[in-house]
């Protein structure tokens, strides 16, 4: 598979460097300063743009019976992986949780672990483990 790449809206460079470089452990790659800086979110590519804020609070989707935030993006992760993301988001004295680490759909085809959290400038991102990938697209 190749990486995706996904350009979205912050509102502070700085602060978005800080949470995916320091928080989320992003490599920094190429960036126009004052403009945009690209990361390296687990292989695929996010180019963080100076820009109009996301807004947070806003439409929502029912997952498992609990309301996710629309849009949102993120990564499926290995087990491992997830939960030394899980352990860097709480050691974090900022990290502003949507929905704190939990079993989605326990029990069923598309048992996965799952959390929400919101960057600086209230984007939302999905973080997500399987512990087997066959059950990504389980229906």
């Amino acid at each position: 598979m190749r990486p995706f790449h996904f350009a979205f809206p912050v509102t502070d460079l700085e602060a978005t460097r800080h949470f995916y470089g320091t928080v989320l452990g992003c490599r920094i790659g190429r960036e126009l300063a004052g403009k945009w800086i690209d990361f390296d979110l687990f292989g695929n590519q996010l180019s963080a743009h100076l820009g109009k804020p996301a807004t947070e609070g806003g439409a929502t989707g029912t997952v498992d019976g609990v309301p996710v935030p629309i849009p949102h993006f993120g990564v499926i992760l290995a087990p491992d992986e997830f939960a030394e993301l899980v352990d860097r988001l709480e050691q974090a004295p900022d990290t502003r949780w949507h929905i704190r680490p939990q079993t989605r759909f326990a029990g069923g085809p598309g048992e996965q672990q799952t959390l929400f959290v919101f960057d600086p400038s209230g984007n939302a991102l999905e973080f997500k483990a399987f512990a087997d990938d066959k059950a990504i697209f389980a229906a």
